[in-house]
C-alpha cells in the first residue's frame, strides 16, 4: 500500500511497449501510465462511481504484478484527511 498527495493518470502508453500498466512514485505522489483503452474504461468507472482496478506490469511477467485500486467509499471519516 502507497500513500501518495496526487495521482496521475497518462493515458498515452502504447500496447507495443509490452506493459499492461507502468505505475511509478513522482515526488510525493503516484503516476500511472495506461493505455488509451484503460483510459476511457477508468473514465467511464469515475463517471459511474464505481470502483477500477488497474493491473501493472509486464503482459508476460506471470504471477508478479502490481494493483492500482481506485475504491469509492460510503464513510469518508475514515479515509486518510492528509
Amino acid at each position: 500500500v502507497t500513500g501518495a498527495s496526487f495521482v496521475v493518470f497518462n493515458g498515452a502508453l502504447k500496447t507495443s511497449s509490452g506493459f499492461l500498466a507502468k505505475s511509478s512514485i513522482v515526488e510525493d505522489g503516484l503516476m500511472v501510465q495506461i493505455t488509451r483503452e484503460t483510459m476511457e474504461n477508468l473514465r467511464q468507472a469515475l463517471r459511474d462511481k464505481k470502483d477500477f482496478k488497474i493491473t501493472c506490469g509486464k503482459m508476460d511477467a506471470g504471477d508478479v504484478k502490481e494493483y492500482v485500486d481506485i475504491c469509492w467509499v460510503e464513510n469518508e471519516e475514515k479515509t486518510n484527511k492528509g
